[in-house]
């Protein structure tokens, strides 16, 4: 088993060629790799992978696979998390959702953001920024999020968009880059008529 590393947040680190790091990030893409090979119906099994992988994890996950990362520990979902297919999250740092978010198919979390000077990127150079996503948030598909962001509470995230910047609670937030559209009101729970027979 890989000794587990813990990278400085805020200062270039050589990600790429730190034997450490290296075998920390294979012993993760192993678990991603079975996690990804089981039968959708094997519950058991994914919760025995995902509870081996993930730094912590509430009640009623569910990761459509595939699902990849690259260190697993810095990851912590909350309950009632649900990921649809192709999450692609890169935790060099922390990244933190919180309880009843939803991600939409083919989305990315990167806490990692390469050197711009190229001799430093050319020696590997990143830094690693946590991400943090909070309670009832939607993330539509395709969506990027970047490192060091910040999505409060409620918000939603339209597909599509690119998330350079934190976003406030309660808002509709879309675009490259993502910015608010609007504040959730009273409005979007009458949007549509419920379904009374379900």
């Amino acid at each position: 088993m890989a000794e587990r590393v813990d990278n400085p947040i805020g200062y270039l680190f050589d990600a790429n060629y730190n034997p450490k790091i290296e075998a920390v990030i294979a012993t993760c893409k192993d678990k991603c790799w079975r996690y990804n090979q089981l039968s959708p119906n094997d519950r058991e099994g994914q919760m025995n992978i995902l509870s081996g992988l993930l730094g912590g994890m509430g009640k009623h996950v569910t990761f459509v696979p595939p699902f990849w990362c690259d260190y697993g520990y810095n990851i912590s979902v909350g309950d009632y998390f649900y990921a649809n297919h192709n999450l692609v999250v890169t935790d060099g740092a922390k990244v933190t959702f919180g309880d009843n978010v939803f991600i939409a198919p083919n989305c990315c979390f990167t806490t990692a953001e390469h050197a711009i000077d190229p001799e430093q990127r050319k020696a590997g150079m990143e830094v690693a920024k946590p991400i943090v996503v909070g309670n009832n948030v939607w993330i539509g598909a395709g969506s990027t999020i970047l490192a060091g962001v910040t999505i409060g509470d409620n918000t939603v995230i339209g597909a599509g968009s690119v998330v350079k910047k934190s976003i406030p609670a309660n808002v509709v937030a879309v675009g490259v880059p993502c910015r608010v559209l609007r504040e959730i009101t009273e409005e979007d729970r009458r949007r549509y008529p419920v379904w009374q027979h379900s």
